[in-house]
C-alpha cells in the first residue's frame, strides 16, 4: 500500500511539472528568442563601440577592453530579460546580490591593481605622455616605450628598462620634454672679482652664439647670480632646438668649450676655490709666526 501511495505521489508530481512545462513553453521559446537575438545584437554593438572608441583613443588594448565591456554589459541585460520572461525574478535578485558581494570583495582584494587599471584608462584618454616621448617621472628620465593599462615602460638614458605602475605615473608630476619641442641647458660659471663684468657678459654670449643646434626662436641669456666665496657667478641659458638627449648634451658640451677658450683668449679668469688656513689652537696665527720644534731622537 505504501509503495502504491509513493508511486501515485511521484506521478502527481510529474504530471504537475509537465503541466507547468507546457504552460511555460511559450515563455521558454520567447526567452530563447531573446537570447539568440540579444547575442547577435551584442556582437553588432561591440563592433560599433570598438569602431567609435578608435576615434577617441589609439590604445588598441583599451579599445578592445571597452568593446568587451560593452558586449558583457549587453549580454547581462539580455540574460536578465530572459530570466524575467521565465518568471525567475528571485533568481535575478539572487544573482545581482551575489555579484555585488563578489564585486565588493574583489575591490578590496585587488585595489592596487584596480587603481593602476583606472589610471591607465585616464592616461589613455588625457594623453599626458605618448610613445617615444622623452619624459621624467619621479627619478626616472628616458623615452616612453609602452603605455599599457597597468603600467608604463620607460627606456632610461642609462640603458635601463623601467616599468612604472600607472598609479605612480598618474599621481606624480610628469616632465614631458617632447611637448615643448626644445630643451634648455643651463651653465653655471664663475669669474674673478677683478674682471670687467660687462666684458665677461659680452664675450660669453658671443662665444656661444655660433653653436650649431641652438633654437632660432629663443635668445641665449646671461644673468649674474651671486657673489661667491672666490668668484662672481652667473648662469648662461641656452635653448637647444631638439629634445634628443644626445643633441642636448652635445650643445651643452660645445658651449662649455667655447666659453673656456674665449675666456682664455681674453685673459678672463675662472678662479679656483680659495681656502684660508689658520694655525694655532685658537686660530688666526700665520704660518711664519708658528714656533718650530725640532727633536733629535736616536
Amino acid at each position: 500500500m505504501q509503495i502504491n501511495d509513493a508511486f501515485n505521489l511521484i506521478l502527481q508530481k510529474l504530471n504537475a511539472w509537465m503541466h507547468e512545462l507546457i504552460q511555460l513553453l511559450p515563455n521558454i521559446l520567447l526567452a530563447s528568442l531573446i537570447l539568440v537575438l540579444g547575442s547577435y545584437l551584442a556582437r553588432i554593438l561591440k563592433r560599433f563601440a570598438s569602431k567609435m572608441i578608435t576615434k577617441v583613443s589609439h590604445n588598441t588594448t583599451l579599445n578592445s577592453l571597452f568593446g568587451s565591456l560593452v558586449h558583457i554589459f549587453f549580454i547581462g541585460i539580455v540574460l536578465f530579460a530572459a530570466l524575467s520572461v521565465l518568471h525567475l525574478d528571485k533568481a535575478v535578485t539572487s544573482i545581482l546580490a551575489g555579484a555585488g558581494i563578489i564585486g565588493l570583495a574583489l575591490a578590496f582584494a585587488f585595489q592596487d591593481i584596480a587603481a593602476n587599471f583606472i589610471s591607465g584608462i585616464f592616461i589613455s584618454f588625457r594623453k599626458p605622455i605618448n610613445i617615444d616621448d622623452i619624459v621624467k617621472i619621479q627619478d626616472y628620465m628616458g623615452r616612453v616605450k609602452e603605455i599599457n593599462l597597468r603600467d608604463t615602460v620607460i627606456h632610461t638614458f642609462k640603458g635601463q628598462i623601467v616599468i612604472i605602475p600607472n598609479k605612480e605615473v598618474f599621481q606624480n608630476p610628469i616632465e614631458n620634454f617632447t611637448l615643448l619641442g626644445k630643451r634648455r641647458f643651463d651653465i653655471l660659471v664663475g669669474v674673478s672679482y677683478g674682471d670687467d663684468l660687462e666684458k665677461v657678459q659680452k664675450i660669453a654670449l658671443e662665444a656661444v652664439s655660433g653653436i650649431k643646434g641652438l633654437s632660432e626662436e629663443d635668445e641665449t641669456t646671461l644673468y649674474y647670480d651671486e657673489f661667491g666665496a672666490s668668484s662672481i657667478n652667473f648662469i648662461i641659458r641656452l635653448w637647444v632646438g631638439s629634445v634628443e638627449q644626445s643633441e642636448w648634451r652635445r650643445v651643452g658640451s660645445e658651449a662649455i668649450i667655447c666659453i673656456k677658450n674665449a675666456f682664455d683668449e681674453n685673459d678672463i679668469t675662472i678662479p679656483f676655490p680659495i681656502r684660508t688656513l689658520d694655525f694655532g689652537i685658537k686660530g688666526g696665527t700665520p704660518l711664519n709666526e708658528m714656533p718650530l720644534n725640532f727633536s733629535d731622537k736616536k
